[in-house]
Formats: C-alpha cells, sequence, structure tokens
C-alpha cells in the first residue's frame, strides 16, 4: 500500500487513485489539478472530454511563461486569458479519475455523489537523454515526468439548523441591574 500526502478523516466514504512516473508533462498535470480539484466528479470527466476534443480549455494560472492567450479561456476566468489543450496529459488525468471512480463502486460509493477533494502532482526524477549540439558538445535532453494522487470523497448531506425556542431579548441595561447584587 503506497501513502498518500492526505490521509482521510472516514476512509470508508473516500476512493483514491495515484500514479507514479508518469510520462506526461509535470506542469500540463499541475494545471490540469488544479483546475479539477473540487469539482463533481461527472462534471470533471465531462470537462476533460470536451479539452480532448478542444471545446474546453485548460486555464494556465501558474506556469504560464510562454503560454499564449486564448479566447475560450475567458469562460473559466484565467488570468490573463492564458490556456492550452494538453491533450496527452489530459487522457492520463482522466484514466486516474476513472480508476477512482471504479475503486469507489468497488466500496459501494455511490458516483453521482463523488466530488474531487484532493488532487496532487510532484515532479518525478527526469528521464534524461542527450542532443548533439554544434562543434561537437552535447547537451541534456530530459523529459519531466509526474506522480499525480487523486482522492475523491463522497458530498454528504448537509445538517439542519436546530429550531430554536424564541429569547427575550434583555437590554444591556437590564442585563447590568441583574448581575448587581444589593447588599443590606
Amino acid at each position: 500500500m503506497t501513502r498518500y500526502s492526505v490521509e482521510p478523516e472516514v476512509p470508508e466514504k473516500t476512493s483514491k487513485a495515484r500514479g507514479s512516473h508518469l510520462r506526461v508533462h509535470f506542469k500540463h498535470c499541475r494545471e490540469i489539478a488544479h483546475f479539477t480539484n473540487g469539482m463533481n466528479v461527472q462534471k470533471c470527466l465531462k470537462v476533460l472530454d470536451d479539452v480532448l476534443a478542444f471545446k474546453a480549455v485548460i486555464p494556465f494560472v501558474k506556469f504560464t511563461g510562454g503560454i499564449g492567450r486564448k479566447a475560450m479561456a475567458k469562460q473559466c476566468k484565467a488570468p490573463g486569458s492564458k490556456g492550452r489543450w494538453p491533450v496527452k496529459a489530459t487522457a492520463v488525468y482522466k484514466n486516474l479519475v476513472k480508476n477512482a471512480i471504479a475503486n469507489a463502486e468497488a466500496k459501494q460509493l455511490d458516483p453521482e455523489t463523488l466530488y474531487i477533494s484532493h488532487a496532487q502532482v510532484n515532479r518525478a526524477p527526469p528521464g534524461r537523454r542527450r542532443t548533439y549540439r554544434a562543434h561537437g558538445r552535447i547537451g541534456k535532453y530530459a523529459s519531466q515526468p509526474a506522480h499525480i494522487e487523486i482522492i475523491l470523497k463522497q458530498k454528504e448531506e448537509p445538517v439542519k439548523k436546530m429550531e430554536e425556542e424564541e429569547r427575550v431579548k434583555i437590554s444591556k441595561k437590564d442585563a447590568a441591574r441583574r448581575r448587581f447584587v444589593k447588599v443590606g
């Protein structure tokens, strides 16, 4: 059993999935996880399908250097309208979400009430290759893989507020009089 960075309080109402050393760009995975965190699972799968079909965009919030602006990114209020369609990373992330849903169904959890309570992406060790440069030099040619972990949680029913009986309002002056004890 692997260690997750967060352990849920009620493990029976959660399901997990993780992938290690996945050969997809770390920065793309981080932006996808940031965008889908807190989302309903069914909505998340629909958004990821739309990204694969180029109908929706993943907003890039943190790693924005060289990211072009897209009109579609305005819909999700991306800062500077920066976004992309990271197809390979989206497909891998979608498979992880599906795996977490399957794990939830194995625990008899209802997939309609699940939401992504925790999505985290860490850098994995880079895959090192070499490229040949001018004048007989050799340069590094590294891939940036990722570790991804997802925890789905079942949405709880909100607790109803208890009905309170009517309180008699007391002014500050009356409250002070009641506190004061007359001696003698």
